[in-house]
């Protein structure tokens, strides 16, 4: 995949991510949320919400992935500082971590904000609270794209084999689609914060990726 078209590509997840915002904030808005809380596109979210209800089951599954997905990040920035270590300089560290870090960083920045500017709230109140928690976009869901998306974009450095790159490969993107999935099932989030996490997701790995193309193409000349 070219630049152009990855440009494209985070154009359009960016585009998608807003217009869901905005149709989720103002579009079918009722109070069917714990406590009274308004929801958007609530024919939608609460139908969804109506058929699945919810899985302790999903949601102790959906947890663990995620804290697979923090082992993933905390290896990478354990492999990153290895290689400073090794090369013992910043400018000798291969270019890939660094764009890693910008994506790492840039997640963090964006929970925080959905955190303290709600979107939506939960379907539920979870064990231990008591107030609705914001909800948009799925965190777990975002945190999982994000990781494992980046770490499938950079098995090819670490992985030299095809076969056991396709295994790996096969394997992060089951557990992506499992937490997306088992997300929703678990009955902790609306539909509307898993896709909004997803497009958030596609948007960040895009940038990724070309933030890791334009590092190399400087690093060449």
């Amino acid at each position: 995949m070219n630049k152009k078209t990855k440009i494209i590509l985070g154009e359009v997840f960016l585009l998608l991510t807003l217009l869901l915002i905005l149709f989720v904030r103002a579009v079918d808005v009722a109070a069917i949320g714990p406590q009274g809380t308004s929801i958007g596109l609530s024919h939608l979210n609460g139908g969804i919400f109506a058929l699945f209800g919810t899985s302790h089951f999903f949601y102790v599954i959906t947890k663990l992935i995620g804290y697979f997905a923090i082992l993933v990040a905390i290896g990478f920035a354990f492999l990153g500082v290895m290689e400073l270590i090794q090369r013992k300089s910043l400018k000798k560290i291969d270019s890939v971590f660094y764009s890693l870090a910008g994506l790492y960083v840039l997640t963090g920045i964006l929970y925080i904000f959905f955190d303290k500017v709600p979107v939506n709230y939960r379907p539920i109140l979870e064990t231990g609270s008591s107030v609705p928690e914001a909800s948009f976009p799925s965190s777990h869901t975002l945190l999982v794209c994000v990781v494992l998306g980046s770490a499938i974009l950079m098995l090819p450095k670490f992985l030299k084999n095809e076969k056991l790159r396709l295994i790996a490969s096969g394997v992060l993107g089951l557990l992506i689609v499992v937490m997306a999935v088992g997300r929703l099932l678990s009955g902790v989030h609306w539909f509307t914060d898993i896709l909004g996490g997803i497009l958030i997701s596609g948007f960040l790995l895009s940038a990724f990726s070309l933030a890791t193309d334009i590092l190399k193409e400087k690093r060449g000349r």
